[in-house]
């Protein structure tokens, strides 16, 4: 590692968050964008969402549904969601027959 890579904060700095707000107040909108530009990670600023739309996803429909008790224990050992999982097997599974078909 390099110097140059290492940013010391003190434990004030901590306290306050990582943003050192009078620098950035210090910027201009060119100074972030050139900024921006020399950061891998960072988000395009260039994106265009005149066309976007809001999609609404289609509410679930509530079922009781009897499945075998390993099955049910498999999804619940890998956390919160695991309803949500099981409806996205069952959705591969669909598109998958759609697709052979």
């Amino acid at each position: 590692m390099s110097a140059r890579t290492i940013t010391r904060r003190s434990a004030t700095d901590l306290k306050q968050g990582k943003t050192d707000y009078r620098r950035l107040r210090r910027m201009t909108d060119q100074d972030i964008a050139n900024a921006a530009k020399r950061d891998k990670d960072a988000a395009r600023l260039d994106i265009d969402w005149s066309g976007a739309e809001v999609v609404v996803p289609a509410a679930k429909q509530a079922i009781s549904i009897r499945l075998d008790g390993d099955i049910v224990e498999f999804f619940k050992r890998t956390g919160p969601g695991y309803q949500t999982k099981i409806n996205a097997v069952l959705r591969a599974y669909v598109q998958h027959e759609r697709r052979g078909k």
